[in-house]
């Protein structure tokens, strides 16, 4: 499980005037990412056209936190808040921003303005017809400095919102802003329902009001969280009628469950991709995919610590570190070893960059140089203090923890003492991560489409319950991000942030580790699944299943 990074999508404007006034032509587009591998399986013919029914069961390491998603960073609230609610914007099959909400749009005054006008017709699950004003309420929610949001940012750029019309919108800044449009990709929330609201209160959190395709039916924390088809969706209904999310904290019995037909889709580990889902059945009965995830693996280190203050022995670490035995050993090669917080083979990710090698007796140099010394049974110590430290990760992430320990054995091999450490996710984010309470931890971030990383790395974001929980604090990467978001031009933005990779590489606040491939399998039931290079769960409302192999319906007893 990663936690759910700043949803970012570039949109590249040149220099003279855009205006786009429709949905589907938002400017030029990023090239198109490489599309996930097809299942090599072919399943059994089904029948052409659609039916509605069904459900699909999924599974999730950790249960939801809030299920209003400004309040929440973890990828298991987005995840299912997704299916809840609407934004003005989204993501197409090929990642480029597209109408949703959203009628149209147009881009004026070299991106200085933003025009939006809304669908008319999009009502709340209460039956509250979705307005500009709830826009404008999301949006006045987001600059709040009493909103405990870690997205507040983009909306903080605009300089001005004003309501033009029951379904129109405006928004202004003052200078061009490269994440303008990526800022109305996010949930509208109603604002009838929230307005005077206490949202660390508010019943909405975990009985949440949307407009999306799906309702919450039932949500027993920590066991599953189910949501009903909404057939009052303004995209039509949806056809699978239920969608459920058991959570298993553990990926082993995850698989269990799979193999017991207890499951419709979950992603595999390496080992069961490789050799545990191979033969006549599964062919038979599931579908396999395969593509680099938007996301990376990290060893984060507390920068307050006075252990890992000294960029030295940062440096140090990443030379006793073996990035290639990671992914060999814990990925069985199904995956890429990387540098910095971006995907390999995009566009901004800085190809230059050479990692540190891996290379012990370097390690333990620069560890000597800043004033690390043999002590008793082989720990390093200074000023009589070992240097000993836990690493903190998730429960049920075979991967991480696999990871950690192999990270264990080389730093032994220096002289350095780790314990590892697991705990349960909810806990691990509220009671460690968001309070700081840790001396290093493995996790993961998935990846934006957009470059920027203010949130993550901004030293204004080095705060209790801010993403830049590590307290990377860098006054020249802070100009650059700065400086980043208000570059519209790509060029111009490689250069700025391939400078900002450098300094990452160079502090190492975290020891960037490696990007896995996402692995998800999918019941062969599952019709009209199109990898494309968004991933498969792009059209997920159009997902179907035939009457025949349907086991439940919302209309009929089970």
């Amino acid at each position: 499980m990663t936690r759910h990074a700043t949803l970012a999508l570039l949109f590249v404007m040149t220099a003279s005037l855009l205006v786009s006034a429709g949905c589907g032509d938002g400017g030029p587009s990023e090239p198109a990412a490489k599309a996930p591998e097809s299942p090599s399986q072919t399943p059994a013919a089904a029948p052409d056209t659609p039916v509605p029914g069904g459900r699909i069961i999924q599974a999730m390491l950790g249960d939801a936190t809030n299920l209003i998603p400004p309040l929440s960073s973890d990828s298991a609230s987005h995840e299912v808040a997704d299916l809840l609610y609407v934004a003005p914007l989204r993501y197409d099959k090929d990642i480029n921003l597209e109408c949703w909400a959203a009628e149209s749009y147009e881009v004026l005054e070299d991106g200085r303005l933003l025009r939006f006008r809304l669908r008319p017709g999009i009502r709340w699950f209460d039956g509250v017809e979705v307005t500009a004003a709830d826009v404008e309420f999301t949006y006045k929610l987001m600059i709040d400095p009493a909103t405990p949001t870690a997205y507040a940012e983009d909306f903080k750029a605009v300089s001005s919102f004003t309501v033009t019309g029951k379904y129109d919108f405006e928004v202004r800044y003052d200078e061009p802003f490269a994440r303008s449009l990526v800022t109305w990709a996010h949930a509208i929330l109603p604002k009838h329902a929230l307005e005077g609201q206490d949202l660390m209160n508010t019943k909405y959190s975990r009985e949440p009001l949307g407009a999306g395709p799906y309702k919450l039916s039932v949500w027993e924390p920590g066991r599953r969280i189910v949501l009903d088809v909404n057939p009052d969706y303004f995209e039509g209904r949806a056809y699978l009628d239920q969608v459920v999310y058991r959570i298993i904290p553990d990926l082993s019995t995850m698989f269990l469950e799979l193999k017991a037909g207890n499951l419709d889709m979950m992603g595999l580990t390496p080992q069961q991709y490789l050799h545990q889902t191979t033969g006549k059945s599964w062919d038979e009965q599931y579908r396999k995919y395969k593509y680099l995830s938007f996301g990376y693996t990290f060893l984060g280190y507390n920068l307050r610590h006075p252990l890992f203050a000294d960029v030295r022995v940062r440096q140090a670490l990443a030379h006793a570190i073996d990035k290639e035995e990671i992914v060999k050993g814990v990925l069985l090669g199904l995956g890429m070893p990387t540098i910095g917080p971006y995907k390999p083979g995009t566009w901004i990710y800085n190809e230059s960059i050479t990692d540190y090698a891996f290379d012990p007796q370097k390690a333990r140099a620069m560890l000597a140089e800043a004033g690390w010394t043999p002590g008793a049974k082989g720990i390093l110590t200074r000023d009589g203090k070992p240097f000993s430290f836990t690493i903190l990760t998730n429960q049920g992430n075979d991967q991480r923890i696999k990871t950690a320990t192999i990270i264990q054995q080389r730093l032994k091999e220096i002289g350095i003492e780790v314990a590892i450490r697991t705990v349960e996710w909810a806990a691990f984010i509220k009671e460690f991560v968001d309070t700081g309470r840790f001396d290093a931890i493995i996790m993961g971030w998935s990846i934006p489409q957009d470059p920027d990383g203010f949130d993550v790395w901004h030293s204004s974001r080095a705060v209790a319950g801010g993403l830049n929980f590590v307290g990377f604090e860098n006054s020249e990467a802070d100009a650059l991000l700065e400086k980043g978001r208000r570059t519209l031009d790509r060029a111009g933005r490689k250069t700025i942030y391939d400078a900002f990779q450098e300094i990452l590489h160079r502090e190492q606040p975290y020891c960037f580790l490696y990007a896995p491939y996402a692995l998800p399998i999918l019941s062969a039931r599952f019709q009209n699944v199109a990898p494309a290079p968004a991933g498969i769960s792009y059209n997920f409302i159009r997902w179907w299943v035939p009457k025949d192999r349907q086991t439940f319906s919302l209309t009929r007893d089970q």
